[in-house]
């Protein structure tokens, strides 16, 4: 690891989404927040990205979005690691705005900028709200899949967007491939692919995604870039492993062969489909990782603030499976060896 977190950003990392921790009154779990981070941030991750889907959007109806950043910022700057924090900021601009105010005041690097409740704005609207959030801290772009209430973005949107200077990063998540080129080919004419880091959210493609070296036409040479690293709420769990995964792909000291890799890749969105619901239209999403982190000890169970917001039908046997055929995406032991250390006080 580098030795600042925007050398950490722009070398490549995991940074998970973190959950919301919550006991059985479905109010906040401080003792198992803070665990969470600690955990997090002593496997390996760069940063955490934090008021994001993973940690529930209502947690801006139940006033826990202040409380949820401080915890994790307090976890951060007594951490080692120096970890690069990452802020979700949603909403309309003056809601998006006040929430990359709030991430700043609270020493926040970034915000990863979602732009589902923009659904209908122009282009022109859409890159206005983007630049007045740039305004005031750097930001990460976003591309939602539509099936959890993202918009199709085009490559224009994209190539605009990454002429913003304050851009930093992009969160590549459309689960498309198509739409993933446009993104990176974006960057790529902008010019940009210097300031501009590429991550993967495209948890159906993720290691292939961190595999690939994209190469575009420019002034008549080829430029090659590729996704650094990876901020999904996948890897929340099992981060350890995903640290390691990682890590051996930027050094290739794994020694895989290419279908070796494309194996794994293959294992990984199996498991993925597991965890987040994928034949219930991603119902189960968040407390399918709940249920990890409750089996592990981190969390004390499964709790959503909606709570109609559970696992989906069938998806507790699918989860049996993963857990018999994929043994080596686990990081069991190393949870168990520090958990009592991150659960204290």
């Amino acid at each position: 690891m580098t030795d600042t977190p925007w050398e950490n950003l722009r070398h490549g990392g995991v940074i998970p989404a973190h959950p919301l921790a919550l006991d059985a009154n479905r109010q906040l779990s401080e003792r198992h927040q803070r665990a969470l981070s600690r955990y997090y941030l002593d496997a390996g991750a760069i940063g955490v990205a934090v008021g994001v889907h993973t940690t529930q959007f209502e947690i801006r109806d139940h006033g826990l979005l202040r409380p949820v950043l401080e915890l994790a910022a307090e976890e951060a700057s007594t951490h080692p690691s120096d970890p690069f924090m990452v802020a979700g900021a949603i909403g309309p601009t003056a809601q998006a705005v006040a929430e990359a105010e709030l991430a700043r005041d609270l020493g926040y690097h970034a915000v990863l900028l979602g732009l589902a409740a923009l659904k209908d704005q122009s282009e022109d609207a859409l890159i206005a709200h983007c630049d007045a959030v740039a305004q005031v801290m750097p930001v990460i772009g976003f591309y939602l899949q539509p099936a959890v209430g993202g918009q199709t973005l085009p490559y224009s949107f994209w190539r605009r967007f990454a002429q913003i200077e304050n851009v930093v990063a992009i969160k590549i998540a459309p689960f498309n491939r198509y739409k993933t080129l446009d993104v990176v080919r974006a960057v790529v004419d902008a010019r940009a692919e210097e300031r501009i880091t590429l991550y993967t959210g495209n948890d159906d493609h993720i290691v292939a995604d961190l595999l690939t070296a994209f190469s575009f036409p420019r002034d008549g040479q080829s430029v090659t870039v590729r996704i650094k690293g990876g901020l999904l709420g996948h890897w929340a769990v099992w981060t350890k492993r995903a640290v390691e995964m990682l890590n051996d792909i930027h050094t290739n000291q794994a020694g895989r062969s290419a279908s070796e890799w494309l194996s794994l890749d293959a294992r990984v969105t199996d498991a993925n489909g597991v965890l987040f619901d994928v034949r219930n239209d991603f119902a189960g999403c968040i407390a399918a990782i709940h249920e990890v982190l409750r089996r592990q000890g981190l969390l004390p169970g499964i709790w959503c603030l909606n709570p109609k917001e559970t696992l989906g039908p069938g998806q507790m046997d699918e989860l049996e499976r993963i857990y018999r055929d994929c043994p080596e995406l686990r990081d069991d032991a190393f949870v168990a060896k520090n958990l009592e250390r991150w659960l204290a006080a």
